[in-house]
């Protein structure tokens, strides 16, 4: 077997999988845990980034647009918020009720992905939104605004705008009674996926493409062509695109001028960016 195909076909399984095994091994590990997930995300991004040096699914998006230091900062204050948020979790586990109807007795790994699917059932919801609230899509069009798609493109987001799609899940799984552990776990776990989902990889999931929001269908979604682009919300699980009727598998390739937004002159540094949803509208209205 060539080494191009062990890359297509094999990366997602090994890298998600290897990240899949060390999260699950951390989630028992309550002394060390916060280091060994940190490590684990951290691992996962950098083999992400050196698949995309070695297979790219367009060369030109190798290439700097004048964004690489923007996202990268984008990248570290997302995930700092991450880590604020789980530490929240874990300050407020003991207010919460013990009638919490949480299946604490399931296996580690199970509850994991339950606490995975009310997450990802909740951005799906709030990224929708993002599309049809102006306000909303102010903040959410910085994510939209990249011309190329890369690893660090999972991350690009406005903090307000991360804060609003991930905060109704999170929410949930506390409510629900989901340990602090778990919910951490998932975070580090949709961290990498992110990572694939943006990436300037050729690779492929086959028949998986359809369950799993990776990059062969959440391409699509950063179409210029705003009508186009309504398709493939699902952060990690396309379920809830199929459900609702806005999952869409096109099978001719990207064009790597495709992506972006049809507004000229977005701003390219952070603080322009952190600007840029309170000082001016969009000139285009989320459709009705």
């Amino acid at each position: 077997m060539q080494w191009r195909t062990i890359v297509r076909y094999g990366a997602y399984p090994l890298v998600f999988g290897g990240a899949a095994a060390g999260v699950f091994a951390a989630a028992d590990a309550a002394h060390t845990a916060g280091l060994r997930l940190a490590l684990t995300a951290a691992g996962g991004l950098l083999a992400v980034a050196l698949l995309e040096r070695l297979q790219p699914f367009r060369p030109e998006w190798n290439q700097d647009h004048g964004d690489t230091w923007t996202d990268a900062i984008h990248l570290l204050v997302n995930l700092g918020l991450l880590s604020a948020a789980a530490g929240l979790l874990h300050a407020l586990a003991g207010a919460l009720p013990a009638t919490a109807p949480w299946p604490r007795h399931w296996p580690v790994g199970v509850q994991i992905i339950a606490a995975g699917a009310v997450v990802d059932l909740g951005l799906y919801a709030m990224h929708r939104l993002s599309h049809r609230i102006a306000w909303l899509w102010r903040l959410h069009a910085i994510h939209h605004s990249a011309e190329r798609l890369y690893w660090m493109n999972g991350e690009r987001r406005h903090p307000l705008s991360a804060v609003l799609l991930a905060g109704p899940g999170l929410a949930a799984t506390a409510l629900l009674g989901a340990p602090p552990a778990v919910v951490s776990a998932w975070l580090t776990l949709l961290t990498v996926h992110l990572a694939f989902q943006h990436a300037n990889l050729d690779y492929s999931l086959g028949p998986l493409r359809g369950i799993l929001g990776v990059a062969e269908s959440h391409r699509w979604h950063h179409k210029r062509e705003y009508e186009d682009a309504e398709v493939n919300f699902g952060e990690f699980w396309l379920l809830w695109d199929r459900l609702f009727g806005t999952y869409r598998d096109p099978r001719t390739p990207l064009a790597a001028n495709a992506v972006g937004l049809r507004e000229a002159g977005f701003p390219a540094t952070y603080a322009a960016q952190w600007r840029w949803p309170f000082a001016r509208r969009t000139g285009r209205p989320p459709p009705a």
